[in-house]
């Protein structure tokens, strides 16, 4: 927690932009790109809403775990090998996510559109296709039990002790929902249109935002190692947390805008 911004405002900022690049994880993209592809055709009116709902469920999650935790935070001290162990298990499913969409984008076939893979979307069993809104939501839901998650939601709470009690941190998780609701209601939005019109300018879109979601994974990845075996790696990157994740954002929505106006032209050769 050493590493954190220290003043209220900074860390407001970081935790929205945390949502964000939050929302952007390969299994949510996954996940709401099946939700949103069974109810084009079950329930065509919820398609374009199924990457707000799945948030909403992930986002209160987040919250309850929040609020329980900072009840808790007198009692409790944060083990040093928390923080590593949730490095490592982070890196660990991004080297596998980032390498399996890779994978995907270069095995598609040349009329195929390129869908995310999933890791934990496989576990969901019928959910997978749910069709009803509060399902949906409990998709979301289930996806923040999840280490990574919970370990979110702790620092949140335990970074509001700083600055006062349950009210920081239910502030803080709920910054971070709202960051996500805005990447993953955007990408429902984005993938029911995909589907709407699955042309030769909608494949490419679909390959671009699969390169830069897997690019940026395996990058993240690599960051994250050289922090943990690098200490001046990790001291030169102390601090700069904001600049990062405003530079991975920037460079996600441009690959972002890109995708969707390759998506809105009439065809391409």
């Amino acid at each position: 927690m050493e590493n954190l911004p220290s003043d209220w405002l900074s860390l407001l900022i970081l935790t929205f932009v945390l949502g964000m690049k939050h929302g952007f994880d390969a299994d949510h993209l996954a996940t709401i790109d099946g939700l949103t592809r069974h109810n084009t055709r079950a329930r065509p009116g919820l398609a374009r809403y199924c990457g707000t709902l799945f948030s909403l469920g992930h986002g209160a999650v987040v919250m309850a775990i929040a609020l329980g935790t900072s009840a808790l935070a007198a009692q409790w001290a944060v083990p040093e090998w928390f923080g590593t162990l949730g490095a490592l298990i982070s890196i660990g499913f991004l080297v596998v996510l980032g390498t399996l969409n890779l994978s995907s984008v270069l095995a598609a076939e040349a009329g195929e559109m390129v869908r995310p893979v999933t890791i934990r979307g496989r576990l969901l069993g019928r959910l997978r296709h749910a069709s009803h809104p509060a399902l949906i939501a409990l998709v979301g839901a289930l996806f923040a039990l999840s280490f990574d998650t919970l370990s979110q939601a702790a620092f949140f709470a335990l970074t509001a002790t700083r600055f006062g009690g349950w009210e920081h941190a239910l502030v803080l998780a709920l910054l971070f929902m709202l960051g996500m609701l805005l990447t993953d209601g955007i990408n429902g939005l984005w993938i029911a249109r995909l589907i709407a019109r699955a042309d030769q300018a909608a494949l490419v879109a679909s390959r671009v935002m699969g390169l830069v979601v897997s690019g940026i994974s395996l990058l993240v990845a690599a960051f994250g190692a050289a922090k943990l075996l690098s200490p001046a790696v990790d001291a030169w990157g102390e601090g700069k947390e904001l600049l990062f994740g405003a530079i991975l954002m920037g460079v996600i929505a441009l690959s972002y805008i890109a995708a969707v106006r390759l998506a809105s032209r009439p065809g391409v050769a």
